[in-house]
């Protein structure tokens, strides 16, 4: 897992802001100990964690997302299909780092007892994919135009232990988990007429259990769990939790989420602290010191594992990004950071974000202003290379949408940019506005300081391409 000794005490100095800034212990708790250090299992639990991470999570969020009566906004109740009706606009805050590029068609729901059937409408060559998360967070199918086509089509979401026949005409798709979280993205330009064409879609989009299947069906009403918490944020619930409750809850989700076979031998190392999938949890195996300590140097070493990624993380001209998510095979603290920081993070195939949040103009890279001038310029024949598309979209600080005049939180070849005459494409990223004649090629930023976030969805393979590093993200250079 590349959880070393090396790595964890060369971050040991930041454990205590990070202890502090989530609200856990004291400083002088953070000090991690030579004694410690050197035993067996301390390190077992702190892989022990970070295994659990994304499971333990996902759980979180699906009770926080399903916790409605009916479906509404960002969230719909266990079973049924929740549609995003349009683009938040600057006062929107439920998520961060939202996106104006595609509408969001969604569920949560439980293959544990039967599947689940879901159909999609002929998407009429229209750029959509539909990806499907286990429990562990992995990506295990993307129906889409890359994979499947834009064509009508209806899918089986099969359990691991579900063997059966199913109807004609209906594809099966098996998860490696009783818990599945369908993500799909539809691209809508934003435009009254298009966000017409985008609903009809979504309205002919339906989710019904196998048994349900070619009837009139339709789902339970939904009650609130009053004692779930839909207030406080998904990851600080989380990592409020002792290392009992957590490793208790971890097993309790592994009874119908279980391990994949390459994951035997962490499996079996888990196996002397108390942890056994199909098992309660045996707390009795977990040291009391370790019971205190395991959950707030886990957490900052997952967070400590953006800065040294071993190449996990790309760093070019200011922006950063990794292809290294959706699948992740045995790379567990990988996995761990991308649900903290990018739940629901896609296939790289599918979808790779580059994040810059300070200008690459001269020898130190300092964080973006809107009092001063920005232009990100592409060479010609050298637009970020995508068969989906592409968007630059403005963040303030703590990435969410910034309010302009415009109401343009993205821009993309959707504003139909204006070339230069040497056929190069300048993007200029500022407060105040260029001047009438360069508008359209204006992503509007606020005063203070911001965060830029690209998106290629279905980047290209091949030269250029950016899964490959053949292409690069030039830099926002400063110009004022």
């Amino acid at each position: 897992m590349k959880i070393t000794r090396r790595a964890l005490t060369a971050g040991a100095a930041g454990l205590t802001a990070t202890a502090l800034l989530a609200g856990r212990g004291q400083a002088t708790e953070s000090e991690i100990s030579d004694k410690l250090l050197g035993r067996t299992d301390f390190w077992t639990a702190l892989e022990a964690y970070t295994f659990a991470y994304p499971l333990v999570t996902m759980e979180y969020t699906r009770r926080v997302m399903t916790n409605v009566a009916e479906a509404k906004g960002t969230k719909a109740p266990m079973g049924q299909i929740g549609r995003l009706r349009e683009y938040p606009d600057a006062s929107f805050k439920d998520v961060t780092a939202p996106n104006a590029d595609t509408l969001y068609t969604y569920a949560f729901f439980d293959v544990t007892k039967e599947p689940y059937v879901v159909s999609i409408p002929d998407l009429a060559d229209r750029y959509a994919l539909f990806p499907m998360l286990s429990g562990w967070t992995n990506v295990f199918d993307v129906p889409g135009k890359r994979t499947t086509g834009t064509g009508a089509q209806t899918f089986a979401v099969t359990g691991p232990g579900w063997s059966g026949t199913l109807p004609d005409g209906v594809k099966e798709y098996k998860s490696p988990t009783g818990i599945v979280w369908l993500l799909g993205r539809i691209y809508c330009t934003g435009t009254k007429e298009d966000y017409a064409e985008v609903h009809s879609i979504q309205d002919k989009i339906s989710l019904v259990p196998l048994s349900a299947y070619g009837t009139n069906y339709a789902a339970p009403a939904a009650k609130v769990d009053p004692s779930i918490d839909m207030e406080t944020a998904v990851r600080d619930q989380v990592n409020a939790l002792t290392a009992v409750e957590y490793f208790t809850l971890f097993c309790n989700l592994m009874k119908t989420n279980p391990p994949a076979a390459a994951d035997a031998p962490m499996v079996e190392k888990m196996a002397t602290i108390g942890i056994v999938p199909g098992q309660d949890f045996d707390a009795s195996k977990l040291d009391v010191t370790l019971q205190k300590r395991v959950p707030q140097i886990a957490f900052a070493r997952i967070m400590l594992h953006f800065k040294e990624s071993d190449g996990d993380l790309v760093d070019i001209n200011g922006w950063n990004y990794t292809t290294k998510t959706g699948l992740y095979g045995t790379n567990y603290i990988q996995r761990a950071l991308v649900t903290a920081i990018g739940l629901g993070a896609n296939r790289p195939q599918d979808a790779v974000y580059p994040t810059s949040t300070k200008s690459a103009s001269g020898v130190v890279h300092r964080d973006y202003s809107g009092s001063e001038k920005y232009v990100l310029t592409f060479p010609k024949d050298q637009l970020p290379p995508a068969n989906g598309f592409w968007s630059i979209t403005m963040y303030n600080s703590e990435y969410f949408f910034v309010d302009n005049p415009l109401n343009r939180y993205s821009i993309s070849a959707r504003q139909d940019l204006k070339v230069n005459a040497d056929g190069s494409v300048d993007i200029y990223i500022q407060n105040e506005t260029p001047g009438k004649d360069k508008e359209t090629n204006w992503l509007p930023a606020p005063k203070d300081k911001f965060i830029l976030m690209m998106r290629l969805y279905w980047p290209k393979e091949g030269n250029p391409s950016i899964l490959d590093g053949s292409w690069v993200i030039p830099p926002a250079k400063k110009v004022s």
